[in-house]
């Protein structure tokens, strides 16, 4: 596996295939789950799918999103979503120089907007660019069992399990116009958006199972040239 941050630039071939972005976050993910969630999740599925495709170069994971919503809480870090849709579209520019295709693997939801901008711009100059981000459509919003299941299988030793309460687990679209109103902390002062109860490393192993096959399929079709902006 080729990566950015673990070989020197012999070995990185040319032209790529294509670099793979791992995209997340820096913010608050209640009281039991690290700043780093989305980056790390987003950044294991990233290196699972270079892996398997050693023709495709892994980047080093861009840690810091949009993630406004969540400056209610200390130690969240937002660059907004003009800023990052700038970053990303000079990323993809830069990559285009020595790969043929650029795909962004974003593990924020909150990244969307800037995201589908960003690939769009790059499309319009001619270069192939692509992303994909998690669905789960049982999961959870934010902290709850998904995204707590899943950094128990990723890394136990960061989740604060004896920490962990609940948020509203009323649905995402229904919380949506009093977080896009003011932010997270109107809704839930844990800042969680979901029941982390019940959580497990087993369950993440099989959700992270479950994406990396979305994934893969995704980028199939991509290579097909039968996807859209999003993988």
């Amino acid at each position: 596996m080729t990566a950015l941050d673990a070989v020197p630039w012999p070995r990185v071939p040319t032209p790529a295939a294509a670099v793979v972005v791992p995209l997340g976050s820096t913010e608050q993910h209640g009281h039991h789950l690290p700043f780093d969630t989305d980056t790390a999740v987003a950044a294991a599925l990233a290196q699972r799918l270079v892996a398997a495709r050693p023709e495709f170069v892994l980047a080093p994971a861009l840690a810091y999103g949009a993630s406004g919503e969540h400056e209610g809480f200390p130690g969240t870090l937002s660059v907004g979503c003009e800023a990052l849709e700038l970053v990303l579209v000079e990323l993809g520019r830069s990559a285009s120089r020595w790969a043929s295709r650029f795909l962004v693997v974003n593990g924020h939801g909150g990244n969307l907007q800037p995201l589908d901008a960003a690939v769009r711009r790059l499309r319009s100059e001619g270069r192939d660019a692509a992303y994909w981000m998690p669905q789960l459509p049982e999961g959870d919003a934010h902290a709850g069992r998904t995204e707590t299941s899943l950094m128990l299988a990723l890394r136990p030793a960061a989740v604060c399990s004896d920490a962990a309460v609940a948020g509203p687990t009323t649905p995402l679209c229904d919380l949506l116009p009093s977080i896009q109103a003011a932010n997270v902390a109107t809704v839930s002062p844990s800042g969680v958006l979901g029941d982390p109860a019940g959580a497990s490393a087993e369950e993440g192993r099989a959700l992270l199972a479950e994406l990396l096959a979305d994934l893969c399929g995704a980028v199939d079709r991509w290579l097909a040239g039968t996807a859209s902006e999003e993988a």
